[in-house]
């Protein structure tokens, strides 16, 4: 009986343990579209939910749309409402794995990890392949990374009258504390 009251108690114990994910909803995204000699397209999303299963290295984000915030208000409005169409594309997600993740292998010293996964933005999916740093630090896990898209793989047209100061290549920018 007792026996089988201690396989009990460990099968429990090991479906919490497998099930425990780290989150992070204040995760830091910054894209830059900016071409050389013109004004800086630029903006940052502060608020993006990062999600870590530390056990199988499997990692999410999502971004809300509306939550990118440029310096000048007027491309914040034709972002959303032109490029981007956050009403009716109102997300950003991306889902993947961090390849030979192992969470008790993890420093404070940065060590460098690919992650393969699938970002999925303005209606379209894109297989993405990316290195990323990431460390323990006193608050969690500290996810860095950065990697380039093209807005074309997404059916996002940027009008032929700004296509000369727009990149198509947009640079992304990660910074997530997951705990």
């Amino acid at each position: 009986m007792k026996k089988i009251i201690l396989i009990a108690m460990l099968s429990v114990s090991a479906i919490g343990i497998s099930q425990e994910k780290m989150l992070s909803k204040s995760g830091k995204v910054t894209f830059e579209a900016s071409v050389p000699s013109f004004e800086e397209v630029k903006a940052v999303n502060k608020n993006v939910t990062f999600v870590l299963n530390p056990a199988t290295g499997e990692i999410a984000s999502l971004a809300l749309m509306k939550g990118f915030q440029f310096k000048v208000a007027l491309m914040e409005e034709h972002f959303n409402e032109n490029y981007i169409e956050s009403d009716q594309y109102p997300k950003a997600v991306f889902k993947g794995k961090i390849d030979g993740f192992d969470f008790n292998s993890l420093t404070t010293d940065f060590k460098v990890f690919i992650i393969n996964g699938k970002l999925e933005l303005h209606g379209k999916s894109k297989d993405i392949k990316t290195t990323a740093r990431i460390r323990r630090s006193g608050k969690g896990v500290n996810i860095l990374s950065n990697f380039t898209v093209d807005s074309n793989d997404f059916n996002i047209e940027i009008p032929s009258l700004v296509k000369n100061k727009v990149s198509n290549k947009i640079n992304v920018q990660i910074d997530a504390v997951v705990n």
